[in-house]
């Protein structure tokens, strides 16, 4: 049987970038090279270039993503978009591969673009009864007064980049003197800031994927920083402790999954999606924000996730890739 051409999509315009790289790395490993012709495209800028078997470099031309190898054109099939962040989670490479007529495994551009904004994504599914925190949006060149901070949102807050992952940007802000730094700070990452009310509870996250003839929702991670907040160092340099299945009653597991799913149709998303929540008092679940590009290394919540519902990560990304060709 002839492989199929897949390009693994990792790199972008972002703090993010390291991140996505791992992520390729994670997902090249975990595809079936038997079945597959694996390539690994950074995408960085204007520079979009395939990593070749010697380790050498070859342009991707855009006009129909396509590579050059010893003097061979070949052309990619499939997409396997691990770009976290800009150009990659906010429908921009949805946008270009829809153009060419290029599967690709993510949302559409108006899902990846709409939980790309976390404000936006909430108060769209707030519409639809999910329990989101109290939050406001403030774009550049606007300002705000630590009064009216106070008083609409309160304190203790979370101020983030309202497009953006990895914490880069975020700040934990416990007193009036913190807020206009946790601003500025946070626009250094993204043109819009989201203001958002700390909510205290146990922090968890739910995988899933649904192909035409399966739905697959994963045991439910949950996830202990040792820090103030999970942020980058929580995620990425092991000061945190994660626990799957989550240390939480049977019926709020199952309610948490439920909701995965349901807003998973709600957005109409497609592929591998994450959905971080936190459960607060009376086992109120609470959406943080939604995650269409998810982590794919080794130690990345899905792939323990995957572990833990005993299901091999090598079918799982073969669903993801075959479902686009049924």
């Amino acid at each position: 049987m002839r492989k199929r051409i897949i390009a693994i999509v990792a790199g972008g315009c972002s703090s993010e970038l390291e991140v996505s790289l791992r992520s390729g790395q994670g997902i090249s490993s975990f595809m079936d090279k038997e079945r597959y012709d694996l390539y690994i495209v950074e995408v960085e800028g204007r520079r979009w270039e395939v990593i070749l078997p010697d380790g050498t470099k070859s342009a991707i031309d855009r006009n129909d993503f396509s590579f050059t190898e010893s003097g061979e054109k070949r052309t990619f099939e499939f997409a396997y978009i691990t770009v976290h962040g800009r150009p990659g989670e906010n429908g921009m490479l949805q946008g270009y591969f829809d153009l060419i007529g290029m599967p690709y495994s993510s949302c559409s551009v108006l899902v990846s673009a709409m939980t790309f904004s976390k404000f936006t994504c909430n108060q769209y599914l707030k519409g639809f009864g999910v329990r989101v925190s109290e939050s406001l949006i403030l774009r550049s060149g606007f300002e705000i007064s630590d009064e009216e901070v106070i008083n609409k949102i309160g304190l203790p807050c979370f101020v983030k980049p309202n497009a953006g992952g990895s914490s880069f940007g975020v700040s934990k802000v416990k007193t009036r003197e913190d807020i206009q730094q946790a601003i500025r700070k946070a626009f250094k990452e993204d043109n819009e800031v989201m203001i958002e009310a700390s909510m205290e509870g146990t922090e968890i996250t739910c995988g899933c994927y649904k192909t035409r003839d399966k739905e697959t929702v994963f045991p439910i991670t949950e996830v202990v920083s040792t820090n103030e907040f999970y942020d980058y160092n929580a995620k990425y340099r092991k000061q945190s402790q994660n626990f799957t299945p989550a240390r939480i009653p049977e019926e709020t597991a199952t309610k948490v999954r439920q909701l995965t799913s349901s807003i998973y149709d709600i957005l109409g998303c497609s592929g591998l999606v994450r959905i971080d929540y936190i459960i607060t008092k009376g086992d109120n679940i609470n959406l943080l924000e939604i995650n269409t590009t998810p982590g794919m290394t080794d130690t990345s919540f899905i792939p323990q996730q995957v572990r833990a519902a005993g299901l091999d990560i090598k079918d799982v990304m073969t669903d993801i890739i075959e479902n686009k060709f049924s």
